[in-house]
């Protein structure tokens, strides 16, 4: 059985650092692309950032330069790192891995930026 689970969520005041980490089980993340999507209220589900197997990152627009995603493959996890966090970031953050037709999702974790 797959399982991506997402932790490190919370409550941060603008400005400041949250790393996420998304931990696989049942596939193997270097395998696969693998990313973070948010949802912020009231919004769908949007790409924050990927990384392809061959190690190729794309950023959204919003988040270039502040985020950075990251995987270790011994440990089959894959990170978020988000810098400079601002109140437009609040969001679920959810953790994706896509392989041809196979695709799992995590159950998010949430982000909340406010003072």
């Amino acid at each position: 059985q797959v399982q991506l689970v997402e932790s490190g969520g919370g409550l941060v005041q603008p400005g400041g650092s949250l790393r996420l980490s998304c931990a696989a089980s049942g596939i193997i993340f270097r395998l696969y692309a693998v990313g973070w999507y948010h949802q912020p209220p009231g919004k769908g589900r949007e790409l924050v950032t990927a990384i392809t197997s061959g190690g190729t990152t794309t950023y959204g627009d919003s988040v270039k330069g502040r985020f950075t995603i990251s995987r270790d493959t011994d440990k089959n996890t894959m990170y978020l790192q988000m810098n400079s966090l601002k109140p437009d970031d609040t969001a679920v953050y959810y953790c994706h891995a896509v392989l041809g037709i196979k695709e799992y999702w995590g159950q998010g974790t949430q982000v909340t930026v406010s003072s």
